[in-house]
C-alpha cells in the first residue's frame, strides 16, 4: 500500500483475466432485509461475503428523482447491481466492470435472483460505454488499482451522468477518502459527505 492509502498496480481483482485457479463457492448474503443467493470465485473482490463498503453504500443509496438508468460502475460478481435492480425494478441498472470472471458470475447471479432489469457489460472503466445518460453511478472503485484507475473512475463518472445526476463513492478513510474528496470536489463542485460508518465514508457528487 502506497502513499495516504493508495495501492500499486499488482495482479488482483481489477484485470481482464484473472490468473487465479477458479474456485467457485456459493452463499446467502442479507441485505435491505431480502436474502440473496451470490455465487463468487476467486480472482474477484471480495469472494466472501458482501464486503462492509458495498452493503454500506446500498443501504444509503437514495433513488433520484429523475427517470433513468442507474450504472454500477466496477460492479464485480454483481452484488449491489443485483440489490439495486432488485429494489428499484422500475429502473434499469447497467453494470460494468474489467473482469470477464467477475461480469460471468453476476450475469449468473442475476438469473439466479431472478432480476431481469440489469445488464452487464465489460468495460475497462467507462472506455467501453456507449450509453452516456445515467441519472445515478454508484462504485466501490478497485483502490487496488491506484489512484489514477479510481481518478479515472471519477471523471469517466462525470462525463457519463446526465445534468444534475448523482455519483455515488464509497471508501475507506484509511484507503484514500480525504483524498478522494478533494478529486471530487474539484471534478463537481457540489460533494457531499453523506455518511461515516466504521471508517467508511459515502459521498455523493451532483453534476452541474
Amino acid at each position: 500500500m502506497d502513499e495516504k492509502g493508495w495501492g500499486a498496480v499488482t495482479d488482483h481483482y481489477y484485470n481482464s483475466m484473472p490468473n487465479t485457479v477458479s474456485d467457485p463457492q456459493e452463499w446467502n448474503a442479507h441485505v435491505l432485509g431480502r436474502t440473496y443467493r451470490f455465487r463468487t470465485d476467486r480472482g474477484v473482490f471480495s469472494k466472501d461475503m458482501v464486503d462492509f463498503g458495498s452493503k454500506t453504500l446500498i443501504e444509503t443509496f437514495e433513488e433520484p428523482a429523475q427517470q433513468g438508468d442507474i450504472l454500477d460502475l466496477g460492479c464485480g460478481y454483481g452484488p449491489i447491481s443485483v440489490v439495486l435492480a432488485d429494489v428499484h425494478p422500475h429502473r434499469h441498472v447497467i453494470g460494468s466492470d474489467i473482469n470477464q470472471r467477475a461480469l460471468n458470475l453476476a450475469k449468473e447471479n442475476a438469473q439466479n435472483n431472478q432480476v431481469n432489469n440489469v445488464t452487464f457489460i465489460e468495460s475497462n472503466g467507462v472506455e467501453q460505454l456507449r450509453q452516456e445518460s445515467y441519472v445515478a453511478i454508484v462504485t466501490n472503485p478497485p483502490i487496488r488499482a491506484g489512484k489514477k484507475v479510481v481518478h479515472d473512475f471519477f471523471e469517466g463518472a462525470g462525463q457519463m451522468l446526465v445534468e444534475g445526476g448523482h455519483l455515488w463513492v464509497v471508501m475507506q478513510k484509511k484507503q484514500g477518502a480525504p483524498s478522494a474528496q478533494k478529486k471530487l470536489d474539484e471534478l463537481f463542485g457540489t460533494v457531499e459527505l453523506i455518511k461515516k460508518n466504521k471508517g467508511y465514508y459515502i459521498f455523493r457528487a451532483i453534476k452541474q
